[in-house]
């Protein structure tokens, strides 16, 4: 095997244990990051004229988008429906983008929505893993 072969096994191998150990909290925010990245690699591509990697970009970000509609106990909280709602219009706006290829799309998506709730909701991570009551 080679030195490559095995760092990328044990790269693998790291970020599996650090999913499967991290608390709920760490994984939103870890959802959150991996959105923005691929938010900005979509808007990126679509500059680009590569539609293909803008594709492939909104896609995941769509997925991450269902994942945490998914994941969101609407009755958990006073805001829950509101969240949701708002997750249900992100996810057409992602659609919208890929389809018409549209970058101002994809970027406001990220500055005006996606990284705003990054920032809230890492914050609220960091208060609760510090023992505050996010």
């Amino acid at each position: 095997m080679t030195q490559t072969m095995f760092g990328a096994r044990n790269a693998s191998r790291y970020l599996g244990d650090s999913l499967a150990t991290a608390s709920p909290a760490a994984l939103l925010v870890m959802l959150y990051d991996r959105l923005v990245l691929d938010l900005q690699r979509a808007e990126n591509a679509q500059l680009a004229g590569d539609r293909e990697t803008a594709h492939h970009n909104l896609v995941h970000a769509q997925d991450i988008v269902a994942e945490l509609r998914n994941s969101l106990d609407v009755e958990a909280w006073e805001g829950g429906e509101n969240l949701m709602a708002l997750y249900n219009w992100l996810s057409k706006e992602l659609i919208a983008a890929n389809l018409s290829g549209d970058a101002a799309r994809t970027a406001a998506c990220r500055t005006v929505t996606v990284e705003p709730l990054a920032e809230a909701w890492r914050g609220a991570a960091l208060e609760y893993l510090s023992g505050g009551t996010a």
